[in-house]
């Protein structure tokens, strides 16, 4: 898939990527291993700034929730256009980590989860279904909704 194309096709869902994350502490941001790019957790940080904070399911809806994990994704992709310079290297998106701040007993994290499953699917079509894993956590940094790790394998 091309750069325009990816491009195109997130202008037409409405959305736009923000600056590439950078990393918040003494570890990288991705590692291209082989035909893998490695990328670290990222929180629902847009251009620096967490509209999403608190845990869902009591402090958020299920649905901020949601937009909160499209974010995680918007940044993944930003990091991956940043390391590999265009998303025509992409072959596929292999799987998906998620982490949702949540309070005990809260079972709907695979649909918190689905707002970065659904978009990499929008995004990259067949390329993009993915193995995941949706975990429900106490606490993210800096009280972020979501967080998600991502692993994407190269052409």
């Amino acid at each position: 898939m091309n750069c325009e194309k990816v491009d195109e096709q997130l202008q037409s869902l409405g959305l736009e990527l923000p600056e590439a994350p950078k990393p918040s502490g003494h570890y990288l941001g991705s590692v291209r291993s082989g035909q893998f790019l490695f990328i670290s957790g990222v929180t629902c940080k847009w251009n620096g700034e967490l509209p999403y904070k608190g845990q869902v399911g009591t402090d958020l809806s299920i649905e901020e929730g949601y937009e909160a994990a499209k974010i995680t994704t918007l940044n993944h992709l930003a990091i991956i256009k940043e390391v590999v310079g265009c998303f025509r290297l992409v072959d596929r998106i292999v799987k998906v980590t998620g982490y949702v701040n949540c309070g005990q007993g809260f079972a709907e994290v695979p649909g918190v989860i689905n707002g970065s499953s659904e978009l990499l699917m929008q995004v990259f079509g067949e390329n993009g279904k993915h193995a995941r894993c949706a975990v429900g956590v106490s606490a993210l940094p800096g009280n972020a909704a979501v967080e998600t790790d991502l692993l994407v394998a190269l052409k």
